[in-house]
């Protein structure tokens, strides 16, 4: 009787007894209900001996929604954003140019000085 509902409860991919790691970026600890993207990989096997019991053992580490785009912006300014490139190189983009009145080179050249500063900041080793 007990297979027979044991049967109809749990799938053959249904693991009862693992090691979990979590690797989380948005909240210290898992939380109830709550669910989370990210990936889960299998680290190792279970090992059953005479002596030796130990459960499998899974990491998951969660990704966040931004970090699934193609070429994610690592910087927005006003006058250029920049983009990380898949081979892990930073990309400078410059936004349309709007020449008013109140134009000014110097202040544009410094600006996009400025802001090309800000984004390499931290990503260049020193």
């Amino acid at each position: 009787m007990y297979k027979k509902i044991a049967k109809k409860v749990w799938n053959n991919d249904t693991h009862l007894g693992v090691d979990l790691k979590t690797q989380l970026s948005s909240d210290r600890k898992m939380k109830t209900g709550k669910g989370y993207q990210g990936v889960l990989r299998r680290d190792s096997d279970p090992i059953i001996d005479d002596f030796l019991c130990r459960d499998a053992h899974f990491t998951f580490v969660e990704t966040l929604p931004w970090s699934m785009k193609r070429n994610p912006k690592v910087f927005n300014g006003k006058y250029i954003s920049a983009t990380l490139q898949d081979d892990g190189n930073l990309r400078l983009n410059f936004k349309p140019l709007k020449i008013d009145g109140n134009f000014s080179v110097d202040r544009y050249c410094l600006g996009v000085y400025n802001e090309v500063f800000m984004a390499l900041c931290g990503r260049v080793e020193k």
